[in-house]
Formats: C-alpha cells, structure tokens, sequence
C-alpha cells in the first residue's frame, strides 16, 4: 500500500467517526430531551393526581396553607413530596414512581389503610425535610409567636436523637385536616358536661365482687372487676416465638387481690377529671412553682386535639402524661374514698393472662399473626382469631376503638391488650425480673428509673407486641418533641397518641 492510499483511507476513516460521533450526539441530545419532557411531565401536579387514587389527597391540599392562601402562591406536589434537585431527586423519583406504579396495577386502593399513610411515622418517609428548609429559609419571620421562635430554636440546636423535624409541628400544612390543631385547645372538656341527673355520692362496696363505680358530682360511671388473688409466671419462656430478652426470666410471683377497671379510662372518665382540676389560665412554670394551690392541681389546656378528631366517649383518653394518670388516681381516690392507682406490672400481666399461660390469653401462633416478613407481607396474617381479641394494627384503621368492638378475657377485662398502651407503676429496667430466684409477693419494680414501664402494645402495634409478656417503657423526650412551650407540659405527650392507661382499686382500702 502505498502512502498516498495510506492518508485516503485514514481520511475517510476519520469522516466516518465523526459522522458516527455527531449521530451519537443526536441521539444523546434526543434522549436527554426526552427524559427531561418525561420526567417534567411525571412532575406535574396533573399527573402525580391521576396516580395516586387516595381519595382525599387534592382536595385536602386545595384547602391547606400550601395552596389555600393570602399570597396565592401554590406550592406543588414534588416540592414537598420529592427532594431538591441536585440533592437525590432523580433516585428519590425513581423509587417512589416504581412504588406508585405498583401500588395502581397490583393494589385495590379500597383496601389501603389511607388513615395510617397520614400519620406522622408514615408521612416522614414521603416529606423531605430539605425541601423544607428550600422555600423557608427564614425560620424567625417578623409575625412567628413567642411559642414559634421557641419551637424553631429547639431544632436548630437539637443534637440529640431524635430530632425534631419539620413535620412535626406542621403535618398538616400541605394536607389540611379539620380536626387537627396546633394551638391551645382552651375549649378541651368544656362541652363534656352533661344536663342528666348527678350521682350524690360513689359506689358503697362491702364485698369482693364486681362493682361498678360511680364519680360523685358527675354522670359517670364505670365498671370495676374484681381479680382474685393468686400465683402465676411472670415474662416469656425463651421458646416463646418474637419475645425480647427483657421478658425474661420467667419468674413466680405471687399478688394480693384487687379490682381493675373493665376497660381503660375513657375520655368520659378523664374529662370529669379535667373538669374539676384543670388549671385554665395558667402556665406549666406557675403549676411547678404553686403545687399547693388547689388540693389537687389537674391539666393545663392541651397543645392541639388530644382526642385527635376520632371522638370521646368511652372511647379510651390518650396522650396524657405519666404524672397526668398519676394525677388523675389521687383525685379519684379523693372523690370516691378510696384507693385507686396505677397497676404495677406484675398485676397488670397477671390480669392481662386471666390465668393462661400462652403468649396471648387466647389460642394463637404469634408467627402466624405477625406481619413481618416478606411471606406475610405477600399473602398476610392470619387474623381469623386474634382479630375478635385485639384492636392492633391490622384491624385498628390507626385509631382507637369503643371497647364493644373486641372480647373480653378469661378475668372479664377488655382491651388488656392492643388498643392503647398503658401505664404500669414500676419505673422500667431491662433487668427487672432477675430477681435471685424464688417466689416474689406484690412487687412493685426497681426503686428508681428514668422512664415508666407501659405495656399492651396499641392500635399501632404488630401482633408480637400485644403478646401478654410484651414490655415497652414511656420515650418521655422522644414524645414531647412538637410541644413548643418552655417548659414543655408536664400533663400532655405532643408525640404520643396511642398510650393511656386502666386504675386498679386495692381491695384492702374497702372497710
């Protein structure tokens, strides 16, 4: 070859590339353009609407802060929904769309819990904080409240886990919710007075039996159970399926008889409490300060709706305090002569199994009734039994139910378990039952503690959780992270709308 054919063909080699590297430029400038139209369009609001089928999702943003106010600027679904760009949208995008789509193809929207996806543990996975900060930038405008400025210093200069996030104070600023509020409730109890005819006087009881106690000056009334005295192991055994090494070891312990309420203390119960102490009109600090003020000092007005919008009734009252249920004893004792209290564990354990000795007080695999797991998340729980027994997760539609809507247990009480969780007296400890070895009589847990035991599990709760040697203890920092006061109540959880609590009544206060 000589060097002349050499340079021709070398020439029209280097045409070719270049006519294939402007052709490949094309094609990659006609993709790019083509993502962007996409993922533009897949942005809009027009078709995040014509994806998500929850039936309150448009309707509720139109009448939200985000859209329904006096500046008409709008804000849009990605920018709450999906990160900033440059900040992980595009994976953010492609992780929740596949969600989506999945969700429109192989799911029936009827069937979807749409009231669990607006609580504040689901709506932190869908809401990003990032974009947040975005569009507010200035946390200290000119008209934020005194509480405001209080509630944004606190994030800025928390460290300490868990930390507040945005949502916590506004969950409903891009989905408005009529029953939500995050204001004092100064109004909380007052339309709970009733014109019927009151009781003059509490229950007279002389004997060891079931009695139904009635609240002088008030129309309310509720049903005690007498629980004999007896024996019986206390925690899990180490075969029992999802238990957690705190349940253990297994321990005998021996109690005195007492009664226990028949179901947990309703809101018609708390409210006539409210009713007669609540401190209107005064600060937490002034409440600290003047203790001896009132025989017994009650509840500041609440932050928001403690009852969430489900409505009161005999419907169980939550977000209370500890020292709020404690309260609430001191004062029924006082108005009924005698003497109520918070359960200890071992009593209310003892009163949860009825005199069973299974993980649950009725037959049941609590394998078989979780739904952890991919198996059990592809083909569900089994429920047939366990759903007649407890309101949990499954069944619960993430609110609290009237107690008719579940069986009683061997000892005649309802709603031991699921539901709500409840307060025991005992300060908690890991460690509690490592007690040496021998029978225990009446024990009342370990002298001290940070945190109080709460047992029961609740609406929220999966079927392990509402096993009756199941155990959790109050977060008291964790469920006051939305509370904007300084200091924050001493009467009221912000973060915790699943835990209340039943009385015990000893049956040696009777004479």
């Amino acid at each position: 070859m000589s060097i002349k054919e050499f340079i021709s063909r070398a020439r029209n080699g280097s045409k070719a590339k270049i006519w294939l590297l402007a052709f490949g430029a094309m094609i990659g400038l006609a993709f790019i353009a083509t993502f962007n139209r996409i993922a533009s369009y897949t942005s809009t609001d027009k078709y995040c609407m014509s994806c998500h089928v929850h039936p309150w999702a448009e309707e509720s943003w139109r009448l939200s802060p985000h859209h329904n106010n006096r500046t008409g600027v709008s804000t849009q679904c990605v920018e709450c929904h999906l990160p900033p760009k440059g900040e992980g949208y595009l994976m953010a995008k492609a992780y929740h769309g596949a969600k989506d789509v999945y969700g429109k193809f192989f799911k029936d929207s009827a069937k979807i819990n749409w009231e669990a996806k607006r609580l504040l543990d689901n709506a932190k996975g869908f809401t990003y904080e990032k974009s947040c900060i975005k569009c507010h930038q200035n946390l200290f405008p000119a008209t934020l409240s005194v509480n405001g400025s209080n509630a944004h210093l606190a994030y800025i200069n928390s460290k300490e886990e868990p930390r507040p996030n945005c949502i916590n104070c506004h969950l409903n600023v891009g989905h408005y919710d009529k029953n939500v509020k995050h204001e004092h409730d100064s109004n909380f109890g007052v339309d709970a007075a009733a014109s019927m005819e009151k009781f003059e006087a509490a229950t007279k009881v002389e004997k060891f039996e079931n009695f139904t106690e009635k609240i002088p000056g008030t129309t309310v009334s509720f049903d005690m159970v007498a629980i004999p005295e007896g024996t019986f192991n206390m925690g899990s055994p180490e075969n029992e399926p999802l238990r957690k090494p705190d349940e253990g070891p297994v321990h005998k312990v021996k109690l005195s008889r007492f009664w226990m309420g028949k179901i947990e203390v309703s809101w018609n119960e708390y409210l006539a409490f409210f009713q007669a102490t609540a401190s209107q009109g005064r600060t937490e600090g002034q409440v600290l300060k003047n203790k001896n003020v009132d025989a017994i000092t009650g509840p500041t007005p609440p932050w928001g709706a403690p009852d969430q919008g489900w409505g009161k009734g005999l419907r169980p009252a939550i977000t209370m305090s500890f020292r709020a249920a404690n309260t609430y004893c001191q004062w029924l004792s006082k108005v009924t002569g005698k003497k109520y209290r918070l359960p200890t564990e071992a009593e209310w354990e003892y009163a949860c199994r009825g005199n069973t000795t299974t993980p649950y007080y009725f037959e049941g695999d609590p394998k078989k009734f979780t739904s952890k797991g991919i198996f059990r998340k592809i083909f569900g729980p089994d429920t047939a039994n366990i759903a007649s027994h407890i309101v949990y997760m499954v069944n619960s539609s993430s609110k609290t139910k009237d107690p008719a809507a579940v069986k009683e247990n061997p000892f005649g009480l309802k709603n031991m378990t699921g539901n709500i969780a409840e307060f025991c007296s005992d300060y908690y400890s890991p460690d509690a039952y490592k007690t040496g070895g021998g029978e225990v009589v009446n024990p009342k847990g370990p002298d001290s503690g940070q945190e109080h035991v709460i047992r029961g599990g609740s609406f929220k709760s999966d079927a392990k959780d509402v096993r009756s040697a199941a155990r959790d203890f109050t977060k008291t920092q964790a469920w006051l992270v939305t509370d904007p006061q300084m200091p924050k109540s001493i009467w009221w959880y912000s973060d915790c709308i699943d835990n209340g609590f039943r009385v015990v009544c000893e049956a040696d206060s009777i004479k």
